[in-house]
């Protein structure tokens, strides 16, 4: 397979639909689908009516039509009403998740790549985030069966990953070891995942799968060493990630510091010797700032096969933010007065997150501290282990004295915001609560957004995913 020169950034939740992967994807670029939370953004689609009928074209091509007339039976809506009622919210994953979540995780990251490869032949990318390890191997598992050509993941040490692809690519039985806050080192505390119980006859209905290239998310040379050395696979590339990088960061090297703003302050220990990648010898492609064609030549030069680029291409046409927000964010850029923060707190995995400064959003305080703490999506609760050895379920972002009671310490809630809802929001999907709140809204962007003006041209206010292409390629 031809490696591409341009990878789109794998934005979460719901930015890098299907419909912005097939844009690049089609124009011979690697577009991107985001797995993050795509089981509830299926489902919210069909509780909105699928207008379009494409999540039901999707679904009628997946090979086991009995778990699809469950999901039709339970989610979708043919005539929606007005005002629309809350989102049905999927049960949250736990260590023995129940068939039925599987099934629909494994059919959500299906018809998502299935529509993103629809119609063409170029090759297709799935993004996945390692903090988030409960549905990463349904999730792996349904893109493979619609052919996904690549999957790139960060936020953490995917070590685990290639050796699970190389099994799923046969359909064999998968265990993914959890990160478990507490737990002793004889605990064993272990996911697991067999395809050939939730579809039973996928041998001899699929055959063998294709095992999608592996490209982990990194942000240092010895982080690039370890996943060589210690994975349980082939590793097939690196995607080098700086700190200007919108969504997650890794943290600062060393200890943290902040400036007087409170964000926190990357130094040379930061920046990745791209001689010493080259050593290793893999293909890697450079994300973070590299958003024009002197860049791209830059990374090119440094022997990079190409870049990845996300921001510029969150706010084009195609993208799936809200519209409002993309269009108040393109007016901001337009007029010199946005701006992207680097939270240190905000996130409940404690990565440092990038945050745009816009009111009516999280990012503004009073909003924050209106909103009445809850968890009902759980994508980033983290499992640890109880006194009695089982294991429980936290979020430092929940009520803090429900965390509290759990265990957590009270400094850990400082500040935490509910990404899960405030980003499936910034999609369109915020959730009307009965008593008549609706989430806000939480966008995240890279340092690059000051830039992304570039793209509009005199009299317009909007841009696509082909005029990114055609300004990074000159």
């Amino acid at each position: 397979m031809k490696l591409p020169e341009i990878i789109q950034g794998g934005m979460g939740v719901a930015i890098s639909d299907w419909n912005l992967a097939r844009a690049v994807s089609l124009q011979g670029h690697l577009g991107v689908v985001s797995g993050t939370g795509i089981g509830q953004i299926m489902t919210s689609r069909l509780m909105e009516g699928d207008i379009e009928g494409h999540i039901r074209r999707a679904l009628s091509h997946f090979p086991f039509q009995g778990p699809v007339r469950r999901i039709l039976s339970r989610y979708y809506v043919s005539e929606p009403e007005n005002p629309q009622p809350p989102y049905k919210r999927p049960t949250m994953w736990t260590l023995k998740p129940p068939k039925t979540l599987n099934e629909l995780t494994v059919i959500a990251n299906f018809v998502e790549v299935f529509l993103a490869k629809e119609g063409h032949q170029n090759a297709v990318g799935l993004n996945l985030l390692e903090k988030l390890q409960m549905p990463t191997m349904a999730s792996l598992y349904g893109a493979m069966l619609a052919e996904i050509d690549f999957v790139i993941m960060g936020a953490g040490i995917p070590l685990q990953i290639p050796g699970i692809l190389d099994k799923l690519a046969d359909h064999q039985a998968v265990s993914y070891r959890i990160d478990t806050q507490g737990a002793a080192q004889e605990d064993d505390y272990h996911l697991h995942f067999d395809p050939q119980a939730i579809f039973p006859d996928v041998v001899e209905k699929i055959g063998r799968l294709t095992r999608p290239n592996f490209l982990p998310i990194i942000s240092s040379v010895v982080l690039a060493k370890a996943l060589i050395k210690r994975a349980t696979g082939k590793i097939d590339g690196f995607v080098i990630e700086a700190p200007t990088a919108g969504g997650h960061n890794a943290p600062p090297r060393g200890q943290l510091h902040l400036d007087e703003g409170g964000e926190p302050i990357y130094g040379e220990k930061d920046e990745v010797d791209l001689e010493k990648i080259k050593q290793l010898g893999l293909p890697f492609w450079l994300a973070g700032g590299y958003d024009s064609p002197e860049q791209l030549q830059h990374a090119l030069d440094a022997g990079a096969t190409g870049i990845q680029v996300g921001t510029s291409f969150a706010y084009c046409a195609e993208s799936g933010m809200d519209e409002k927000l993309k269009s108040r964010i393109i007016q901001k850029v337009l007029d010199k007065e946005i701006k992207v923060r680097t939270d240190p707190i905000v996130s409940p995995t404690g990565y440092p997150f990038k945050v745009v400064q816009l009111e009516g959003t999280l990012s503004d305080p009073e909003i924050g501290r209106n909103r009445i703490r809850l968890c009902d999506v759980g994508m980033l609760r983290n499992p640890y282990r109880r006194a009695d050895g089982k294991v429980g379920y936290r979020c430092p972002a929940e009520p803090v004295k429900l965390y509290l009671k759990k265990g957590g310490k009270p400094e850990d809630t400082v500040g935490k915001s509910c990404l899960c809802n405030n980003l499936f929001a910034t999609a369109r999907y915020a959730q009307h609560r009965k008593d008549g709140y609706v989430e806000p809204p939480i966008v995240t962007s890279g340092d690059g957004l000051e830039g992304i003006g570039k793209y509009v041209k005199p009299g317009h206010h909007s841009y696509t995913a082909q005029d990114v292409l055609d300004y990074l390629t000159g």
